[in-house]
């Protein structure tokens, strides 16, 4: 049970995606014992891909900032999404003891009914109503801190998700989804009263009635400005958004039910000295600490099968890839 509740509606001090970051990590990391915090906030027209996903494959990039669009990357695992003014983006924070998936689910649950909308989750991390994705979530845990965040189309433009993320690698290219609102549902469609306003107030209100109590509203002056900004610049930079492009000696490629997995690999004298992962799996503090157990070991099947399995996991899913990672391995599969 939380003893102390937070509220931060950060849709008035900011849309720019770094900044927003910036203020998610910084609520999760000083989340205090015994507390849930509701963050909401939006981005204006940026995509925002998962933590260990190719920036160059999941999205047109430069088509994206040709247009005046942004392209930032998030601390949490997951597929590339499209923000702009019609999507309404939340984010529970907290600490082990209070953090909990189900009963945050069940905060937007309880706002989309407000509205006469019923959800389900399906998946690996929708939440559908009439059968259609209107949000998609991820998840973040380090130190005992904890985040679940995710995207709710409210009247969001259609038209532009698709140009931006449609590329030949993309989720949304692989399932011939074409005709976007076949696959994917603005609220606002369902229900004309669904605004944006409307439904952050909606979700206020679910997460009081969930909790119970009120929470204490927050503002950015309540946060250290050199921290954020110094988190602002990370968020922002080229290294963190784009990541860096490799020579490959060897290259492996699969598709698991928990996601995909690419891995390369550059050897130098039979000695693996760089590696990278692309990924658009939930697991991505695991997935993105297997390029580092890899450097050093030697180029083979059985030493890097070897390595990648003294990664330590905490959960089935990271055992999971993990298993996946060097059954790839085992197999041979390069490209």
């Amino acid at each position: 049970m939380a003893d102390t509740l937070f509220l931060f509606d950060n849709r008035g001090e900011s849309r720019n995606p770094y900044r927003n970051l910036a203020v998610e990590e910084y609520l999760t990391r000083h989340a205090p014992a015994g507390s849930v915090t509701l963050y909401l906030w939006q981005n204006r027209k940026t995509v925002v891909i998962g933590r260990n996903q190719n920036a160059w494959g999941e999205c047109r990039a430069e088509a994206l900032e040709r247009d005046g669009g942004r392209l930032a990357r998030r601390l949490s695992g997951g597929g590339a999404v499209y923000h702009d003014d019609g999507n309404l983006n939340f984010t529970f924070c907290a600490p082990d003891g209070t953090y909990d998936e189900a009963r945050q689910a069940g905060v937007i649950a309880r706002a989309a009914a407000a509205f006469g909308i019923y959800v389900e989750k399906t998946g690996r991390n929708d939440l559908t109503a009439d059968g259609r994705k209107f949000s998609g979530n991820a998840y973040w845990h380090a130190d005992g801190q904890n985040f679940h965040h995710g995207t709710i189309l409210i009247d969001a433009d259609m038209g532009a998700l698709a140009r931006y993320l449609d590329t030949a690698s993309s989720k949304l290219h692989a399932k011939g989804v074409k005709s976007v609102p076949s696959k994917v549902v603005n609220l606002s469609e369902l229900n004309p009263a669904v605004t944006v306003d409307a439904f952050a107030a909606a979700m206020k209100d679910a997460f009081v009635a969930e909790y119970g109590g009120a929470p204490a509203v927050l503002t950015g002056a309540d946060m250290d400005a050199d921290e954020l900004a110094e988190r602002e610049a990370f968020f922002a930079s080229w290294a963190w958004r784009y990541g860096r492009k490799i020579p490959f000696t060897g290259a492996w490629s699969g598709q698991f039910p928990w996601g995909f997995l690419r891995l390369y690999i550059r050897a130098d004298g039979g000695v693996i000295t760089d590696a990278s992962v692309d990924s658009d799996g939930m697991a991505s503090e695991v997935i993105a600490a297997i390029p580092e157990a890899l450097l050093g070991a030697r180029y083979s099947r059985e030493a890097m099968d070897a390595r990648i399995c003294t990664i330590p996991v905490r959960t089935p899913l990271e055992e999971e890839v993990i298993a996946s990672a060097a059954a790839l391995i085992r197999r041979g599969d390069e490209e």
